[in-house]
């Protein structure tokens, strides 16, 4: 597993999405490092971490998995944990697979795995079935990425995203993560998970164009120790458009 160690501290861990790498959280890492010991992986399928061609590989335990062996690595029996897209999805896994291993939480962009997707959401989660498809990966590539750019429009770096993932293995690893974890099937039912004990962050941004607000807000029927916070005039990559902003929420709820 490819990652980035800086500064000193307690430790941090920063965990990215689709279609992304650590380097989304450079910002973020700089700010963090005076007082921290900030760590940040490209997650299995990303960046420079190694990339398997089998599905089964990215189901949510392997990678869970993945964390808490790195974490282990680097001697750090608990952390605090920042998650954004798929990383917000793999940190509630983790403070539920090992809330002993957690000290805070703060989960970017997606809220807790309970909440009901509501219609609205369903209409915005539409490339979660789209990414399912065997062709999925010819068509995404074709016409110079076309759907991807019209997809991932507002992403600030597109042009460096469709970079990575012309690499080898790289758009199939990615689409992996939605094959193994976003069954159709799996999204009909209600997951029944134990209140979580920790404080945990929830920041949501109003220009988000994949996520509702009302699915982080919903959170807080799980939560017991919730915040939430919105960020305006940034959209799904807030920690590009608004790094200074994200930064302070992050210290606000560590600190």
């Amino acid at each position: 597993m490819a990652v980035e160690v800086a500064g000193d501290g307690p430790p941090v861990l920063l965990l990215h999405g689709f279609p992304d790498r650590a380097d989304l959280w450079r910002h973020q890492l700089e700010d963090l490092k005076a007082d921290f010991t900030v760590i940040a992986p490209d997650l299995r399928g990303f960046g420079d971490t190694d990339k398997p061609d089998d599905v089964d590989a990215y189901r949510m335990r392997r990678s869970v998995q993945d964390v808490l062996g790195l974490l282990d690595t680097l001697g750090f029996e608990r952390a605090h944990v920042v998650g954004h897209d798929w990383g917000a999805g793999l940190a509630w896994s983790l403070v539920h697979a090992a809330t002993d291993r957690v000290d805070r939480l703060v989960v970017l962009s997606v809220g807790h795995p309970s909440v009901p997707r509501t219609l609205a959401q369903r209409e915005k989660s539409w490339y979660t079935s789209y990414f399912q498809f065997a062709e999925a990966e010819e068509l995404i590539r074709r016409d110079d990425w076309a759907m991807l750019r019209e997809w991932a429009s507002t992403h600030p770096e597109l042009d460096r995203v469709l970079e990575d993932l012309a690499r080898p293995g790289a758009l199939r690893a990615g689409l992996n993560w939605y094959r193994a974890n976003h069954h159709p099937k799996l999204e009909l039912r209600e997951r029944e998970l134990p209140r979580l004990p920790i404080p945990i962050l929830g920041v949501w941004s109003d220009g988000d164009a994949y996520l509702t607000e009302e699915q982080m807000t919903g959170s807080q029927a799980y939560v017991p120790d919730w915040r939430y916070e919105r960020i305006e005039g940034a959209g799904h990559w807030m920690q590009l458009d608004a790094p200074d902003a994200v930064s302070a929420l992050i210290r606000s709820h560590l600190c």
